[in-house]
């Protein structure tokens, strides 16, 4: 394999595969605290990226995404097993446990961009592959977090939600639980390829994910680059 490709998929396979893994642990932790052990015992609550990597989800869909050019870097992990009603509070925890993989992905982008400054207060060339390789871990790991803070079950925002309403609400919301992956596949695929078609833009995914996303790391690495050249000065 050209040695070019190898570096540029190890840039986006490292991120990717540490997001993904911490993310799955946080919910793992966070429901063992709660007084959930499903995963423990099934060994998920461990940082070992070997208990939580989906061969398509994890390997498969984000190489392809990322060779084919398609404009947008998606994937996921096994989910870790969580029964709600074994929570101490389940309506309450599921907050909680539903909460903590974004904000782990929320943390690492942090910790990505104090390696970066401080990468680049080591001397660190804008284009070495180091400060590449943080770069791409805060993007995927914000990416990953708004994604997951959408308001729609299966993903974390919906369980957030489901676990703020009220009961009378929480029930039929989280019944839309069974057609979330598919309204997820039609908002990342189907309404953009529809879009071209109709000649509008129904990129909704960019809307909710993209732009605030590029929003954030635009604040982000503009922070990193002051920060750098205040400090090295």
């Amino acid at each position: 394999m050209n040695p070019a490709l190898l570096s540029q998929i190890a840039i986006y396979a490292v991120p990717v595969i540490i997001a993904i893994t911490l993310h799955e642990a946080a919910h793992g932790y966070v429901a063992r605290h709660f007084g959930d052990h499903t995963a423990a015992d099934l060994g998920r609550v461990t940082l070992n990226p070997l208990k939580h990597v989906d061969l398509f989800g994890t390997v498969l869909l984000p190489a392809v995404l990322l060779l084919s050019h398609a404009g947008v870097l998606f994937g996921y992990a096994k989910p870790v097993p969580v029964k709600f009603g074994a929570l101490d509070n389940p309506k309450r925890d599921m907050i909680w446990v539903a909460a903590a993989g974004p904000a782990m992905n929320f943390f690492l982008a942090l910790l990505s961009a104090i390696i970066l400054l401080a990468a680049l207060l080591l001397g660190a060339d804008g284009k070495s592959w180091t400060v590449q390789l943080f770069v791409v871990s805060i993007a995927i790991n914000l990416g990953l977090a708004i994604l997951n803070l959408l308001p729609l079950p299966p993903l974390d925002g919906g369980r957030v939600v489901t676990g703020l309403l009220p009961m009378r609400l929480a029930i039929p919301f989280s019944k839309i639980e069974r057609y979330g992956m598919l309204l997820i596949i039609g908002m990342l695929v189907l309404l953009p390829m529809l879009g071209q078609q109709l000649g509008i833009n129904l990129d909704i995914f960019n809307l909710l994910v993209g732009a605030p996303r590029q929003y954030l790391m635009n604040a982000i690495l503009g922070a990193v680059v002051s920060a750098a050249h205040w400090l090295g000065r």
